[in-house]
């Protein structure tokens, strides 16, 4: 390492944001950037350690320590290449994924660890603005064709290491746009969507051919994509949304958070006008669900305007700091307050919700919950309780159901004539990817189940390497193997 006692001569410094007033303005991104001395001592912290404990908690095996030390002796050229060999899109993981590798790194034993995701975050943007990110078409072509359902992280990922190979990819994407959770489930002030844009360009002078509109089952048959390609990826995401089958769920005014998301997305992206979307101006709303959907909802409803903004969460309260049991350098479960949050909310745990309340003309104007307590015996599954003269009414206008999603849909793994899990995900197992149906494969969350966009990029990975096996007998892709900590 460049510097050996850096992480003893500085402290962690993260980005600083635009003030609240200010960024709910609009819905750019409002991060600060760190100046690039700042970034450097940053790198300079990664430490000596001998086993670096990141590399197991990044799912893509991120070449952590050694893109580090480039960034501290100023080569960001060498920092972007090292970074690309393992990640397709640093652009997208560095602001969006919740950094698992931090979480394991050495130094976060006892003190704070080092800012992996920014400085990731800082050599992706160094390099597209230095003009070192371009396209490298195949040499090469095989007589192969690959039909990649699905241009979520998983799939573009697929896609890309795929065409490296030489074979000819097609990507269909159901909706208007390419991109899809990262596009229309993910708010601007994350994701500018420019970012996707800018990417989608680079993959398309490679040779990918983006197809859009293109649902397939259903404006495009089945029948049409196994005659024309020699392989099939489903990365269409885990997109069956979870309801809340209580009394009153019917009423206007209780939605989908990702049904919010996207057409707020849609509008902010010039598709539709505002008058279209779910709009929370001046209403009172309350946001059903504590993971990032559900804050994502929380910034949205913040820049539309409502009046309040209140936040349920089933679960007891997380500790602030690592729980006792979740050692380092497991994934903790802690509290998480994110900019969103900071932004203006009131966020209740332990609560549940009993009944949704309506008018005669069938508008929500309120809803009813119970606080509740969690049993643990060991052995056993956890128990939810009720306790006993808790209930309690609120006035609300708005709902929003951010509840995750329950797996894949069924009807495209119906029409191929493919297997799925008990959890209705397509059941494929990592030893190959593949499905029951010779040629048809699957990757993501389509396969895995709701998780993260780091684990969608590796699968995207991982499953090219065994569709080029599997069309040609071997493959000189890369394919990551070796121990990983428990998923997230």
């Amino acid at each position: 390492m460049g510097k050996p006692t850096g992480f003893l001569e500085y402290e962690r410094i993260d980005e600083d944001y635009i003030k609240v007033e200010e960024r709910l303005q609009n819905y750019n991104e409002f991060t600060i950037p760190l100046e690039e001395t700042k970034l450097k001592s940053q790198g300079a912290r990664c430490m000596d350690c001998g086993i670096p404990f990141c590399h197991s908690g990044c799912p893509l095996g991120n070449l952590i320590p050694d893109f580090n030390d480039k960034v501290y002796k100023g080569r960001w050229k060498e920092a972007a290449a090292i970074l690309h060999s393992t990640n397709n899109f640093p652009e997208f993981t560095g602001r969006l994924c919740p950094a698992p590798c931090e979480e394991a790194c050495v130094l976060g034993i006892n003190e704070d660890p080092v800012s992996i995701e920014n400085i990731e975050k800082n050599i992706v943007e160094t390099a597209f603005k230095e003009g070192w990110i371009v396209a490298h078409p195949p040499k090469v072509r095989t007589d192969k064709r690959v039909a990649v359902i699905g241009s979520g992280p998983s799939g573009l990922a697929a896609a890309q290491q795929l065409n490296r190979a030489g074979h000819t990819v097609t990507v269909f994407e159901r909706d208007a746009k390419v991109g899809g959770l990262l596009r229309y489930g993910i708010p601007d002030f994350k994701l500018e969507k420019q970012i996707i844009d800018r990417r989608i360009e680079v993959l398309k002078e490679e040779g990918i051919i983006f197809k859009t509109n293109a649902y397939v089952g259903n404006n495009i048959s089945v029948e049409t994509i196994k005659a024309d390609y020699d392989a099939v990826l489903m990365c269409g995401g885990a997109t069956e949304r979870r309801g809340i089958p209580i009394k009153g769920n019917h009423l206007k005014g209780v939605h989908q958070a990702m049904e919010f998301l996207k057409l707020n997305n849609q509008y902010v992206d010039g598709l539709i006008q505002f008058d279209k979307v779910l709009s929370a101006k001046d209403k009172k709303v309350i946001v059903i669900g504590g993971g990032d959907t559900g804050s994502d909802c929380i910034g949205t409803s913040n820049r539309h305007g409502a009046v309040s903004v209140t936040n349920f969460e089933i679960l007891t309260k997380p500790t602030v700091g690592r729980p006792a049991n979740q050692p380092w350098p497991y994934w903790p479960m802690k509290l998480k307050t994110t900019s969103s949050h900071k932004e203006g909310v009131e966020r209740f745990f332990s609560i549940s919700t009993k009944e949704f309340l309506g008018d005669k003309k069938g508008n929500l104007v309120g809803l009813k919950t119970v606080e509740v307590e969690w049993i643990f015996k060991e052995g056993e599954r956890p128990q939810l309780i009720e306790v006993p003269n808790t209930e309690k009414d609120w006035d609300c206008d708005m709902v929003l159901l951010a509840l995750g999603f329950t797996g894949a849909e069924k009807t495209l793994a119906e029409q191929l004539g493919v297997e799925m899990d008990f959890r209705t995900n397509i059941k494929a197992t990592e030893k190959d990817y593949a499905t029951n149906v010779k040629g048809i494969f699957a990757a993501g969350d389509m396969r895995r189940g709701q998780s993260l966009i780091v684990w969608a990029i590796s699968e995207g990975r991982q499953v090219a390497y065994y569709i080029d096996e599997y069309l040609m007998g071997k493959s000189n892709l890369p394919l990551k193997e070796g121990f990983d900590l428990p998923r997230i």
